[in-house]
């Protein structure tokens, strides 16, 4: 198949989606949607996800004609309760706490849209499981800046894969994007990387 002259646009900000679609082959822009992210009140982790997945994705698809539109929500869980990005010191301290020692889920769900209207999407979800952390290295890791733009407080592509014991599932769906899936999703609506495309 070849590629389709519809442009690929990603409705996400994140540099770790960024640097995944690249390495894919993929070409692309980006138009972030700032969509701000609200829990509804007893909503599961997934559907949370999906919701907002779909969400971002459509709102930047409404806004770009023709285009197919990608879009992707993380969400790290704990013992029912979704853990989101850090604001300070201490929020990011007590989530390391917490996934010390522990297994906790990671689901990535993404959206694929066009003309405002969703196509395609799924959640993936990986099981990653931290090692026991003491004091220091929490304070180091935190000191460093990298948990504070990040679910859960920590990133499997930096410093913080040090923390971790062992994945259950694809390491790209914990950084933010299930690439197989994706790229799968994608070749379905016309779209794949210029080198795996023939004539």
């Amino acid at each position: 198949m070849a590629q389709s002259s519809a442009k690929l646009i990603l409705a996400s900000g994140s540099p770790r989606r960024r640097a995944l679609l690249s390495a894919a082959g993929l070409n692309f822009s980006v138009i972030e949607s700032r969509l701000h992210e609200r829990r509804r009140p007893d909503e599961p982790a997934t559907e949370f996800a999906l919701r907002m997945a779909r969400e971002k994705t459509v709102a930047v698809s409404r806004k770009i004609a023709h285009a197919l539109v990608l879009g992707a929500d993380t969400i790290v869980e704990l013992d029912g309760q979704i853990l989101g990005k850090p604001r300070n010191h201490d929020q990011a301290r007590t989530m390391l706490q917490r996934l010390s020692g522990r297994t906790h889920v990671v689901v990535t769900a993404f959206a694929i849209a066009r003309d405002g209207a969703i196509l395609e999407d799924a959640a993936i979800a990986s099981r990653v499981t931290f090692r026991e952390l003491d004091v220091r290295e929490i304070d180091d890791y935190i000191a460093s800046g990298d948990p504070f733009d990040k679910a859960g407080a920590y990133g499997i592509q930096d410093r913080g894969a040090g923390f971790i014991a062992k994945v259950e599932g694809a390491r790209d769906n914990v950084m933010g994007l299930p690439v197989r899936e994706v790229l799968a999703a994608l070749a379905r609506h016309g779209v794949v990387p210029p080198d795996r495309a023939s004539a």
